[in-house]
């Protein structure tokens, strides 16, 4: 029998594929499923992006682009960060890739060696700690809880460095929490990190302007922690274009020379089509980011309050991106309908077969007393979804 690789072995299956398909076959034999599980804004990419698509296909953009990207698409870039961020980079320090996940996993491959510890703040998005498992380090992860907002402290980080500590994951605003580290916030992690000049950190920015507290901070900001601060964004949540497979990272030089040559080897350059679409993105017209944004504050505010109506939910308030994530532990060990409630993975199959809303259980995010609910829907989808599962829980016992 042929033998899969041990890095194949390593690495988890998805929790969240077990809910989609099961969420399909449902929806295949007729039955109305509100689907909350998909982390994907509902919009569709703005006009003017889609017109520069097209006018790119008829300019004959179809050959191979350089590794790193367009060096136009790369100057959009940096004029983005200094605009937005007041970040200085050249576009010798930017490199694309097909998506902000493989921008974190290409970091990850040029930094992290074999028995490297790798922190990650818990609740995480579900696949750091598999990359990690893939360059061979150790997830080392730091649990942050609904009390303390899913946010660790400085405390709990300088707890966690070793000297076998050589990066640091931080998503803000947060997938799968909507939080968001402030100013304040981030500068006091900036200086633990100060002090351990071994430790890079990895800013996952990819939700930036999915923000409702009105300003993104990034902790590249911190001058004495800049030179190992590698910024990962992208075009898919803020302009709606998650197909389009364009991200980027910004950082130092060394670490992008060494990004391009390991990509140089296995994907080569983004597609050239979007590359010009999210160039685009970053020098058009900026209003249907704050748009789409409002609609999905608008939206937090909704579910919210929903939440806040189901008996057993512990809720807080997310400040960024289009997630909730719930406290849901007080239905384990119920039961209704022959089937015992025993963690979050249950709780989220029962919602799914009971109440037809798909969730996903925060066992695959590194908090299995949660589930993640994504509001990336229309409003009377949210409404209809959250009577359903109110429902459907008071029918546990």
């Amino acid at each position: 029998m042929a033998q899969l690789s041990e890095r194949l072995n390593r690495l988890s299956p998805s929790e969240t594929l077990a809910m989609s398909q099961k969420s399909s076959e449902l929806k295949a034999q007729g039955i109305d499923i509100i689907n909350m599980s998909v982390g994907e804004p509902d919009f569709n990419t703005p006009e003017h992006i889609k017109e520069a698509a097209k006018k790119a296909i008829d300019d004959n953009y179809s050959k191979y682009s350089p590794v790193a990207g367009y060096p136009a698409l790369r100057n959009a870039i940096v004029a983005k960060l200094k605009n937005e961020n007041g970040l200085d980079y050249t576009a010798a320090q930017i490199s694309c890739a097909n998506g902000a996940k493989q921008s974190v996993c290409n970091t990850i491959m040029t930094l992290v060696n074999a028995g490297d510890e790798v922190i990650i703040p818990a609740p995480y998005w579900v696949s750091y700690p598999e990359m990690v498992k893939l360059a061979d380090g150790t997830p080392v992860t730091v649990p942050a809880g609904i009390e303390q907002d899913f946010k660790i402290t400085p405390a709990q980080l300088e707890a966690a460095i070793t000297p076998k500590t050589k990066l640091l994951i931080l998503c803000s605003p947060s997938n799968p929490t909507g939080s968001v580290y402030n100013k304040e916030e981030l500068a006091g992690l900036a200086a633990v990190l100060a002090k351990h000049p071994q430790v890079y950190i990895i800013a996952d920015e990819i939700y930036e302007h999915i923000n409702y507290i009105g300003k993104h901070e990034s902790i590249a900001q911190f001058k004495e922690i800049h030179d190992r601060v590698v910024i990962v964004n992208g075009v898919s949540k803020a302009y709606a274009m998650t197909g389009w497979r364009i991200g980027f990272i910004a950082g130092p030089e060394w670490i992008v020379k060494a990004v391009n040559k390991l990509q140089g080897q296995y994907t080569s350059g983004p597609c050239s089509v979007s590359q010009k679409a999210a160039e685009a993105a970053y020098t058009g017209t900026q209003a249907p980011v704050e748009e789409m944004r409002q609609a999905f504050e608008r939206r937090r505010d909704l579910i919210v309050k929903l939440a806040k109506e189901i008996p057993g939910f512990e809720v807080n308030v997310p400040q960024g991106a289009f997630y909730l994530f719930p406290k849901c532990s007080s239905y384990f060990g119920k039961s209704a309908e022959g089937r015992t409630i025993n963690n979050a993975a249950d709780l989220a199959m029962y919602l799914l077969e009971v109440g037809h809303v798909a969730c996903v259980g925060g066992g695959a995010f590194g908090a299995p007393e949660c589930i993640r609910m994504s509001y990336a829907t229309s409003d009377e989808n949210i409404t209809e979804a959250m009577r359903r599962i109110k429902e459907a829980l008071a029918k546990l016992k």
